[in-house]
């Protein structure tokens, strides 16, 4: 058989059941037919030139003409790849099995190339690549360096190998605003005082680093004071009981690096001033944040301050100062993301200690009498305390340590499952100051080559999306109001108002978990007895508020004192712009109208049950099996 015809046998055998063959996949079947009928080939082309050289140049011309038909022949068989199934049943020949054993070596061939590609894999390995994309990723080998071992000995080292203290680091400036009309330092004052607010630990932090930086300059002792409110808007014991255990931890911490903290029991305004007063104290700094009632915890003390008192406020819980990473407020993520991610390399950069301060203070500080402090406060306490989250400083990087060696590589394809532990769960310490954002970015960017996806959307949640909340916050000061939403928002709310509701329930009602709809009861029985709910539901249940409530006014105001009394993150710049996203559209765009919601986004049962096992969730939360008393 020639090479034309056996190159067409080949290829119909080849193509059966296929609809598209290419033909350098079938270069390999050819290697073995070629090797056949080379030899033959060779002698007739050898009889056929000794042939023409007898006869003349006629006989060139058929030859050439011969090989064009064929050329034709296999153009037209490799362009018509559709024969006929009944055509392709036949016998097995001596072709067959040519072809049988070439695609062998072909398949040997590619398993080869593969292995060279990925050798750390077997082919186990490579199996589970192909059938499941979504974790190609995690699927590697690879273990980044500080996934074993202590990560808080392997922060402490960080710290020392950026600098020995903030003295030798060169401190960005641009985290500090000015508050007070002088930019220096009073002269023969007895000390610097870091108001410590937001930001509640002594480690990564950058109001704190600041305060010691200006009292080592100044050869000044440094304090730091907390103003203990009795209550604040609508936390709980369980929020509060979570703070001051925190606060014990840093009283501690201070102690060791001969600093003095003081518990300040009032409100700023009226202890804070006169502290400073009373000890002579040069200068003040505080951290930030973007909401209306600690804004105006600092302008009053600022106005009770001694004019010749230096004043600064430090952006310690944004890794991109809220103030320079825009300066208006912005229409979405999209808008702010690239702002921030080209800001990050200024401020991205890892943290000097603070470090056992050698100037020491003859004022020494009073014994904290924590329990009467606790026994103090005027608030809710029949919402307890929860178990999973450990308050403090060294709990939440225990906690984050355990996040980037078991949950990490699963966050960018299953933290919207309600049912999947991939989320970090680190908010509780976030919002409360305890742990850095900063520092948490710091520790897993360094997966970024083994979990690319999974830290990308980490760094998107807790850097964008939360810098976009705090942006929200400070520019927008009805952040909380129907009246902060857009214009377009505002106006297809009050056009669907009074539209007709299936359901209506009261605030109690919806506290109590009692609607009927288990999925929503599951989550609210969530937040009500763990303190967390759940990312995903979070916006799932306070849509369904707006649905299941009187008007958009009475939806917003519900879901903002659920979500602020037992979410143990509650009060956060997150929570209100999460809130206002769901049912006021901040952050996102017009919808298909509807009624109820307008051109707000909607979300049902039913779309739920396509993005997880809502039974499963049911199950783990309803009201037979959480019988425990709060």
């Amino acid at each position: 058989m020639n090479l034309g015809r056996l190159f067409i046998s080949v290829c119909q055998s080849f193509c059966h059941g296929h609809s598209v063959i290419c033909f350098f996949r079938l270069s390999t079947c050819l290697q073995s037919a070629k090797h056949r009928s080379y030899m033959l080939k060779n002698r007739k082309q050898a009889n056929r030139k000794s042939e023409c050289d007898a006869v003349g140049s006629d006989c060139n011309k058929k030859i050439e003409e011969k090989s064009n038909k064929k050329a034709t022949a296999f153009s037209s068989s490799s362009n018509s790849m559709k024969p006929s199934r009944k055509g392709l049943r036949k016998e097995p020949s001596h072709n067959d099995s040519v072809q049988k054993e070439a695609l062998n070596l072909h398949a040997k061939e590619r398993r080869r190339k593969v292995k060279e590609i990925t050798p750390e894999l077997d082919e186990g390995e490579l199996s589970k690549l192909s059938n499941s994309k979504k974790r190609k990723v995690e699927q590697q080998t690879k273990v980044a360096p500080s996934s074993e071992g202590n990560l808080l000995e392997s922060i402490k080292k960080s710290r020392l190998s950026t600098a020995p203290s903030v003295e030798e680091f060169s401190y960005n400036k641009n985290r500090v605003h000015l508050l007070s009309k002088t930019e220096s330092i009073r002269e023969n004052c007895q000390g610097i005082i870091y108001w410590m607010s937001r930001d509640q630990r002594v480690q990564d932090n950058w109001a704190f680093l600041y305060a010691q930086w200006l009292a080592l300059k100044q050869k000044l002792p440094l304090h730091v004071c907390f103003c203990l409110v009795p209550k604040f808007l609508d936390a709980t014991i369980r929020h509060f009981g979570f703070m001051l255990r925190g606060l014990q931890e840093v009283a501690e911490e201070c102690k060791q690096l001969n600093i003095s903290f003081h518990l300040l029991v009032g409100l700023a305004k009226d202890v804070l001033p006169e502290f400073v007063k009373e000890n002579n104290i040069g200068g003040v700094v505080t951290d930030f944040s973007p909401l209306r009632p600690p804004l105006q915890w600092v302008e009053n003390v600022r106005q009770n301050l001694p004019e010749d008192l230096q004043f600064v406020q430090v952006d310690a819980h944004n890794i991109v100062p809220c103030w320079v990473a825009s300066k208006k407020q912005e229409y979405s993520a999209r808008t702010i993301r690239k702002k921030i991610h080209d800001k990050l390399p200024q401020f991205l950069t890892d943290f000097p200690p603070i470090v056992q301060h050698p100037y020491t203070s003859p004022l020494k500080a009073q014994l904290i009498d924590w329990a009467a402090a606790y026994a103090s406060l005027q608030v809710d306490r029949t919402v307890k305390e929860v178990d999973w989250a450990k308050p403090g400083t060294a709990a939440g990087l225990t906690r984050l340590q355990s996040f980037i060696k078991e949950q990490l590589k699963h966050f960018s394809t299953d933290r919207n499952n309600p049912n999947k532990s991939a989320l970090s769960n680190m908010s509780p310490w976030f919002h409360f100051g305890q742990v850095s954002v900063q520092r948490a970015i710091l520790e897993i960017r360094k997966y970024r080559n083994v979990f690319k996806d999974s830290v990308d959307s980490f760094i998107e949640e807790a850097v964008v999306r939360r810098e976009l909340a705090d942006n929200f916050c400070f520019y927008n000061k009805q952040y909380d109001k129907i009246e902060g939403a857009s214009d377009w928002a505002q106006k297809t709310l009050k056009m669907h108002s009074k539209d007709q509701r299936s359901h209506l329930y009261t605030l109690k009602q919806l506290e109590d978990g009692q609607t009927h709809d288990p999925l929503w009861n599951a989550a609210q029985l969530q937040m009500v007895h763990e303190g967390k709910m759940h990312g995903f539901l979070r916006m799932y249940w306070a849509k369904k508020i707006l649905e299941w409530t009187t008007s958009p006014e009475a939806a917003l105001q519900f879901s903002i004192y659920l979500n602020d009394h037992y979410q143990l993150d509650g009060r956060d710049p997150n929570g209100y712009v999460g809130c206002m996203w769901s049912i006021c559209g901040i952050h996102d765009q017009g919808w298909a109208e509807r009624p109820i919601f307008g051109k707000i986004r909607y979300m049902n049962y039913n779309g739920c049950k396509r993005k997880f096992d809502v039974g499963q969730f049911e199950r783990n939360y309803n009201h037979k099996k959480l019988t425990k008393p709060l």
